[in-house]
């Protein structure tokens, strides 16, 4: 079973936000507990903390084309245009784009189309694009995904922030299900044990996972880490899809520890 993680963040420099401890997290640094946890391949989304972090995702994609590839970014500011997905897409290792949607005002950008440029771009290349958004705004993805049936939509981490804790995942966790009706949205179960109150396997999240897995199927549901936000080790966070999820065997398994994201964003296997 070839396994992917669906987020890591790879950076050279030294600051990063607090909720990132491992920091830097170096591509020397990622393959080596990549392998020491048997994970074959990582798909980077470059730190939006530092600004050389693009650069260094093409970087890591060329010296190690079959470990690491890239949702990469730029900023959604006034001069941003389709013009910059092509010239992002022409870069080594860029699989498709992935934005964290969480500044203030975002919500009216959404609703309004002041972005339709962005998604109509995607739609017409077939694109996957990462999304990190606040919870009242999983509504308007819905909406802007059934405008752009083409465009492939990832979720981050179960939709949930990364201040919440696990009874907000629970509490908000309808209006992410009620998304699984778009064919074109896919979850990334990542960061599951930050939200966890126990141990490691962290049991008290398996009800989420299941209810996730129940609504996407393991074609769109994707198992991964954002490894730099976790106290658990990375082979934790394989041992616990693998070995302590009962209802996850065979083909599912295979799917959700890489397959279906290998599928989903046209990774070749």
């Amino acid at each position: 079973m070839r396994i992917i993680d669906a987020q890591i963040h790879l950076w050279a420099g030294g600051w990063a936000p607090s909720h990132h401890w491992r920091a830097p997290y170096t591509v020397e640094t990622a393959l080596r507990d990549m392998d020491e946890a048997g994970v074959d391949r990582a798909v980077n989304c470059p730190a939006i903390w530092d600004a050389a972090a693009n650069d260094y995702a093409v970087e890591a994609a060329v010296r190690h084309p079959d470990r690491f590839a890239t949702l990469g970014w730029f900023p959604l500011d006034a001069s941003a245009d389709e013009s910059l997905v092509d010239t992002w897409l022409a870069k080594p290792g860029m699989l498709g784009l992935r934005f964290v949607l969480m500044e203030p005002g975002i919500g009216d950008r959404l609703a309004s189309g002041a972005l339709d440029w962005l998604w109509d771009a995607a739609h017409q290349r077939d694109m996957p694009v990462g999304l990190m958004v606040l919870p009242e705004h999983l509504p308007l993805i819905g909406d802007i995904a059934a405008r752009h049936p083409r465009m492939r939509v990832l979720m981050d981490h179960l939709a949930i922030s990364p201040f919440d804790t696990q009874q907000d995942a629970s509490a908000r966790i309808d209006a992410l299900l009620t998304l699984a009706r778009r064919p074109n949205i896919a979850v990334k179960a990542t960061a599951v044990p930050a939200l966890a109150t126990d141990d490691y396997p962290f049991a008290g999240t398996h009800e989420l996972l299941r209810r996730v897995y129940d609504a996407y199927g393991a074609h769109r549901m994707f198992w991964g880490t954002d490894i730099t936000r976790l106290r658990c080790t990375w082979a934790q966070c394989v041992r616990m899809f693998t070995e302590e999820l009962p209802w996850l065997r065979g083909h599912d398994l295979e799917l959700v520890m890489g397959g279906g994201l290998a599928d989903w964003i046209d990774w070749p296997r």
